[in-house]
C-alpha cells in the first residue's frame, strides 16, 4: 500500500468511527500545542539519565528516581501521588572496579561486572587461565589447581556478533518477526550456570566473558539470585577479550589486574512503583481506570536512556499536559512507573495482582481496568501500537492514530509482543497494548548495553511520545464504552 492509499485508508477508518463517536479535535489540538510549545520533557529526561543515572531495581539511585518522579508529579498537580512497595530482595551497587592488562604492555581494559556479582578478594594480579577450548566439565575439573584464585577466561574468542536490528514492523505491509535478536554466546566447555557453579566450587577468583556487541558495545545484565559465594563475573569488550586470548595462544605471557568492589544493599528490600492520577469526573465511569505505564528501572552499565528513561519522562510529561490543560476525563487516568521490569515484570505483576486480580473488597475488580497502555522497547517516535491480534481495538486505534500521522505515527500492527509490562494486565483479560517505536541501532547498540546514554535520544521524539500517550489516554478516558478487550475473532467496534 503506497502512502496515498494508506492515508486514504486511515482517513476512511477515522470517518467511520467519528460518525459513531466524534473526536474532539479542539482538545487534541490543545494537547498538541502544550506538548510542542511548553514541554518540560527534556529537563525530566535529563534528570533521570544524566543527573540520577542508572536505576537498577533495589539500588539507591532507583529509589532516588522514584522519589524524584513522585515529587515532579505532585508539582505538576497530579492527584493521589504515592509509591507502592512490593517484596524484591537485596539490592546491589558497584563501588569500584579495576580492570587492566599490565603485561606484555599496559592497556586499560573495558569491562563491566554483572549485576549482583560479589566482590573479588581484593585486586587479583596474575596470568589468566583460558578454559574456553576445553572439551567438557571433566576437562575443567582437571584444571582445579590452576583455577583456584585465578582470573578465568571462560569462552572461546567472540566470533559472531549482533549486527542487525529487528525489522521495523511499521514499515512492513506483512507481519515480520517480533522481538529482540537472541544472544550469541561464544563457545564454552559447559553451560554458563553450570560452569559458574563448578568454578565457585573450585575457588576461581573471577570469570571474564566477552560480549556479543561490536565496537566496544557490551550487553550487561545480571541475576538478583546470584549468591554471595559465587565467582565474580565481568563482561569484557569482545575485541579486547579476543586480543588477550589470541596473544596467549601465540605463546605471549599475559598478566591482568582485576578488582571488583560491590555492595549488597539490604536495609530496604522492597521494590517500588510510582503511581499518580487524574480522577475521572463522570459519576458512572469515574471508577474505571485508563492505566498508562512505563518501567523506571534500568540496567547498570549506562544510564538507561532508551530503556526506559525516554518512556518514563514522556509519561510524566503526558500527565503534566493533561493536568495543565485542566481536562476533565470521564474515567480516571492513572499512570505508573514500574520497578523490577528487568527482573521479570515484577512491579507491574505485583500491581496487577493487588489491584485488578483481587475481589472488589481487596482492590479494584478486573472490570474496572478499562485499558492499559505501555511504552517500552525501541527509541525514537511512537509509530503505532502492537494490537495483540485484537481487530476491534485496532479499528479504534487506527482512527485515533490518523490525526497524529503528521507527527510521525504510521500504523498499528496486529502482532503480539512479549517481555513487556503489558503482559501483566493482558493476562487478566484487559485490553493491553505496547507502543511500537524505532529500532535503528536499538538491538545492536542500545538495548541493555553500556552505550545506552542520553545522547541517543532526541527531545523532539520525547515530545511526540508524550503527545501520543496523552492523546490515546484522553480518548480512551472520554469515550462512552471501554476499549474492546482481547478477542479470538473480529468483532465490530462498540
Amino acid at each position: 500500500m503506497n502512502n496515498l492509499l494508506r492515508t486514504a485508508y486511515c482517513l476512511a477508518i477515522a470517518t467511520t468511527v467519528a460518525a459513531q463517536e466524534p473526536i474532539d479535535q479542539a482538545t487534541l489540538a490543545r494537547i498538541r500545542d502544550e506538548g510542542l510549545n511548553r514541554s518540560q520533557v527534556g529537563a525530566t529526561f535529563n534528570h533521570l539519565t544524566n543527573v540520577i543515572g542508572a536505576r537498577l531495581t533495589g539500588s539507591a539511585p532507583f529509589k532516588q528516581a522514584a522519589d524524584w518522579s513522585a515529587a515532579q508529579l505532585r508539582t505538576n498537580g497530579l492527584k493521589n501521588v504515592h509509591l507502592e512497595s512490593w517484596p524484591f530482595g537485596r539490592g546491589w551497587a558497584l563501588k569500584r572496579f579495576v580492570f587492566e592488562m599490565v603485561e606484555p604492555r599496559y592497556v586499560p581494559l573495558v569491562g563491566y561486572p554483572e549485576g549482583w556479582t560479589p566482590s573479588t578478594k581484593g585486586e587479583l594480579l596474575g596470568a589468566p587461565v583460558f578454559i574456553g577450548n576445553l572439551a567438557d566439565s571433566s576437562a575443567v575439573r582437571a584444571q582445579a589447581a590452576r583455577l583456584r584464585g585465578a582470573i578465568v577466561l571462560a569462552t572461546e574468542p567472540q566470533q559472531a556478533f549482533i549486527v542487525k536490528d529487528r525489522i521495523e514492523p511499521s514499515l512492513s505491509e506483512t507481519p515480520v518477526p517480533i522481538g529482540a535478536p537472541p544472544f550469541i554466546n561464544a563457545r564454552s566447555p559447559m553451560p554458563t550456570r553450570a560452569l559458574g557453579t563448578m568454578l565457585s566450587e573450585l575457588g576461581a577468583g573471577v570469570v571474564l566473558r566477552p560480549s556479543q556487541g561490536q565496537h566496544g558495545t557490551m550487553f550487561v545484565l545480571g541475576n538478583r539470585a546470584t549468591p554471595s559465594t559465587a565467582v565474580p563475573t565481568v563482561i569484557v569488550q569482545a575485541e579486547q577479550y579476543n586480543m588477550i586470548v589470541n596473544a596467549m595462544q601465540a605463546g605471549t605471557p599475559v598478566k591482568l589486574r582485576v578488582g571488583v568492589q560491590a555492595e549488597y544493599q539490604t536495609a530496604d528490600t522492597n521494590g517500588y512503583n510510582v503511581i499518580a492520577e487524574i480522577p475521572g469526573t463522570d459519576p458512572t465511569l469515574s471508577s474505571e481506570i485508563v492505566l498508562v505505564g512505563a518501567h523506571l528501572d534500568s540496567w547498570h552499565s549506562a544510564t538507561g536512556a532508551t530503556d526506559n528513561a525516554d518512556a518514563a519522562a514522556s509519561l510524566i510529561e503526558a500527565m503534566r499536559i493533561l493536568q495543565t490543560l485542566n481536562l476533565k476525563p470521564r474515567r480516571t487516568i492513572r499512570m505508573a512507573l514500574w520497578g523490577g521490569e528487568e527482573q521479570g515484570l515484577l512491579g507491574s505483576k505485583a500491581y496487577a495482582q493487588a489491584h485488578f486480580a483481587a475481589p472488589a473488597n481487596g482492590g479494584a475488580a478486573r472490570e474496572k481496568l478499562s485499558l492499559y497502555l505501555n511504552s517500552d522497547p525501541g527509541s525514537g517516535p511512537i509509530y503505532g501500537w502492537y494490537m495483540e491480534e485484537n481487530a476491534p481495538a485496532k479499528s479504534l486505534f487506527d482512527a485515533w492514530l490518523a490525526p497524529l500521522q503528521d507527527l510521525g505515527m504510521r500504523r498499528n500492527v496486529m502482532s503480539k509482543i512479549g517481555n513487556t509490562d503489558h503482559l501483566s494486565f493482558l493476562g487478566l483479560g484487559a485490553p493491553s497494548f505496547n507502543s511500537l517505536q524505532d529500532y535503528v541501532e536499538y538491538d545492536v547498540r542500545e538495548h541493555h548495553t553500556n552505550a545506552d546514554f542520553a545522547d541517543r535520544v532526541s527531545v523532539p521524539d520525547l515530545k511526540q511520545n508524550a503527545i501520543v500517550l496523552a492523546t490515546f489516554a484522553w480518548l480512551a478516558a472520554t469515550r462512552e464504552q471501554k476499549v474492546p478487550g482481547p478477542v479470538t475473532s473480529a468483532a465490530p467496534v462498540p
